[in-house]
């Protein structure tokens, strides 16, 4: 058995069975990740994908703990290359993070700018995609960290650890009849046509949840994952829009009003999560406290050790997370 099939079948994994991709991410030839394969399984007596013709379909019973375990031990030779690097390379290295476009374009950029000042020797990564693709990302090593507000609770493989909460702002052009409301309620936004985002981004679920519990039954017209796509519809008027706050600029957007909207719907927290298992460089750390300060990296490490969600939820429960407004 060796190291390289081990990375071979993991990737394929990875890559949905899908050799040809798997090959491409490796620089390798299709071929011979489909022999060390099929040297492995005739090694172990068993094999690990059922095959239809030349294509892999699926991985067989014995596969799935042999993947696991496949993927724990690419984890752990990973995390000696880190260990050595930190020693000889302390400032050399890369990070990767996994994001929404909320957090990438509103939240990260003076952190992005404060850690290339302290580390320009590391080379940065962004992964764009759904909470759900990035929970993935990290949950695979792919990403060293993922930064979103839903769905990384879903994934037990990651420690998720909550950085801010935030809430929501509704977007208007300044002709809008909103504006003249004195107090918003959530029975008077209900009777306009809302731009918003697509569910399963930037906290959506809350904003789903405060109707629902008022009995309504709002008419979302269009839906996006990019706030600054739900701005230009709201300034065509299509709709009001309901963004989190801090993807309203008053500046850029002083053709907009913004109110308020935390009156009517349940915060929301962020959260940065990273795999269970994985060795953080000291650089990991800093980035971790420049993005939520009080994740300094005693509690950072104290997380980390927790062995199950509802120990790390104990451990964060008296801790008061701050409050993000405008990015």
């Amino acid at each position: 058995m060796k190291l390289q099939q081990l990375r071979y079948i993991w990737e394929v994994a990875q890559h949905g069975l899908n050799v040809t991709h798997a090959a491409q991410s490796l620089h390798t030839s299709q071929p011979g990740i489909s022999k060390q394969i099929r040297q492995l399984e005739d090694e172990l007596g068993v094999e690990i994908f059922t095959r239809s013709g030349k294509h892999l379909t699926q991985v067989t019973a014995a596969g799935q703990p042999i993947l696991q375990a496949a993927g724990e031990i690419l984890q752990c030779v990973g995390n000696i290359r880190s260990m050595a690097r930190e020693f000889s390379e302390p400032h050399k290295g890369s990070l990767a993070i996994a994001t929404t476009h909320t957090q990438c374009r509103y939240v990260l950029p003076p952190v992005i700018q404060q850690f290339i000042k302290k580390f320009p020797e590391v080379r940065l990564h962004m992964h764009q995609g759904t909470p759900v693709q990035i929970s993935e990302l990290a949950a695979n090593g792919t990403a060293d960290f993922a930064i979103a507000t839903e769905a990384l609770a879903s994934y037990s493989g990651l420690i998720m650890m909550p950085c801010y909460r935030w809430n929501r702002a509704i977007l208007l052009p300044k002709s809008h009849p909103l504006t003249q409301v004195s107090t918003l309620t959530i029975e008077k936004l209900s009777e306009y046509p809302l731009v918003t985002y697509t569910f399963g981004f930037t906290g959506r679920s809350k904003l789903d949840e405060a109707f629902a519990l008022a009995g309504l039954n709002p008419r979302v017209v269009f839906t996006a994952s990019d706030a600054d796509v739900i701005k230009t519809y709201v300034r065509l008027g299509l709709g009001v829009g309901i963004v989190a706050t801090m993807a309203f600029d008053p500046a850029a957007d002083s053709d907009l009003v913004a109110i308020d909207a935390s009156h009517l719907f349940e915060p929301s927290v962020t959260r940065i999560g990273f795999r269970r298992g994985t060795y953080l460089r000291s650089y990991m750390f800093d980035f971790i406290e420049m993005f939520a300060p009080q994740l300094e990296k005693t509690l950072v490490q104290e997380a980390a050790a927790c062995p199950t969600a509802a120990a790390l939820d104990a451990l964060f429960a008296d801790i008061t997370l701050p409050d993000q407004q405008q990015g």
